[in-house]
């Protein structure tokens, strides 16, 4: 699927984040937090983050392979944290606003997200709805031209410096799966919260640099014109955002866990024990290929679900599995690249022992794995019926 185009976007990708990102990564990580708005300024004036977006809206205007590449590109970045905010940006808060908004809303939201100038959060998670998107509590009544907004949510990614929020919320009573609505909320209103609007910051075991709260609302008014698309349609519109975002994080992790096998064959080369090298030790070598040649055929289920993606197809099998695959990939491959690393391994500053942390995430995030093995079944169709 990788043409020299692809490959050319990818290089220019990795320059800016040797540049721009690397060299900051390690306090950012001891900040748990990194400047949104300057590292997304800076990967908007170059485009990366619109490269499948719309060009009337200040995107590139590429088909989805060449999101599979920018993905690929950053997943290299050290930081899980940082890689997953900016994927927030490109593939978990903004494709349903970028084919289902109008062009008003595309202009006034999606326009400035490409080019940086806004961050942008997802919520659709809650504290007692995480993987069941369908029972989620948080309310949009209307009142006039406004809904007027009640509830929480919970885990958001960038909250703390996120300018709008891509919310899914109620905005009806009824089947649970036709009364809710996608909505553009502005966060913030001259550099503060909005009235109605407060936050908890979210300590987490991983993904340190990104921040992460729990955000409440009180009565907090938008226009009911900054719905995308259809009142109604949210569940449906949130489902399809959650295959591009599932693949998205399924293809970060081929490179942070390519990265991490290729740092522990350096490693594992030049530490001596017992007159050689560990690597040279056969069940650690035959390890590592067995685990390089699970990560290129996850790769491959990739590149698969994006072609069907791009002809149009229902990907949403595929991003299921590959998903589901990368998260047992990412317990697997770090848990073995770390024991290889030994004590050294077991220190905090190792990147093998971050991304073990960092990775572990992918699956709970997004779908937790037994939500995928249930879609996987649906497709089979062997998920058992649900008693009426």
């Amino acid at each position: 699927m990788m043409t020299p185009e692809h490959v050319a976007l990818q290089d220019s990708v990795k320059k800016l984040i040797e540049r721009e990102i690397e060299p900051f990564v390690d306090q950012w990580e001891a900040d748990e937090i990194f400047p949104a708005h300057e590292v997304f300024k800076k990967l908007g004036t170059a485009g990366y983050l619109g490269v499948n977006k719309p060009t009337e809206f200040g995107g590139m205007g590429l088909d989805y392979s060449y999101e599979i590449a920018f993905c690929e590109a950053i997943g290299g970045i050290s930081s899980g944290g940082v890689g997953m905010a900016i994927a927030v940006q490109t593939d978990m808060a903004t494709p349903a606003l970028a084919r289902f908004g109008s062009d008003e809303l595309r202009e006034t939201f999606l326009k400035p997200t490409v080019a940086g100038d806004f961050v942008v959060c997802l919520g659709v998670s809650e504290a007692g709805a995480g993987s069941d998107v369908a029972s989620l509590k948080t309310t949009a009544r209307k009142d006039g031209e406004d809904y007027v907004i009640n509830g929480s949510k919970m885990w958001i990614t960038s909250g703390l410096q996120a300018d709008w929020m891509c919310l899914l919320a109620n905005t009806s009573d009824g089947d649970v799966h036709r009364n809710k609505s996608l909505i553009c909320l502005p966060l913030r209103e001259n550099g503060k919260l909005r009235p109605g609007i407060t936050m908890n910051k979210i300590k987490k075991v991983g993904m340190w640099s990104s921040d992460t709260a729990q955000v409440f609302f009180d009565e907090v008014r938008v226009p009911q014109r900054y719905r995308i698309g259809e009142e109604g349609k949210g569940f449906t519109y949130q489902m399809r955002q959650f295959q591009e975002e599932r693949l998205s994080g399924a293809t970060r992790r081929v490179t942070a866990l390519t990265h991490a096998i290729s740092e522990t064959i350096e490693y594992t080369r030049e530490r001596k024990a017992f007159g050689r090298s560990i690597l040279d030790n056969q069940v650690v070598h035959f390890r590592l290929a067995e685990l390089k040649t699970e990560v290129e055929m996850l790769r491959s289920l990739i590149y698969r679900a994006a072609q069907v993606h791009m002809s149009g197809g229902d990907m949403t099998e595929l991003a299921s599995m590959a998903k589901l695959k990368a998260g047992r990939l990412c317990r697997e491959v770090t848990d073995s690249c770390l024991q290889y690393w030994g004590g050294m391994g077991f220190t905090w500053e190792n990147r093998v022992s971050r991304a073990w942390r960092d990775l572990r995430l992918i699956s709970i995030g997004g779908g937790a794995d037994e939500i995928m093995l249930t879609i996987i079944c649906k497709h089979m169709g062997i998920l058992p019926k649900r008693p009426a």
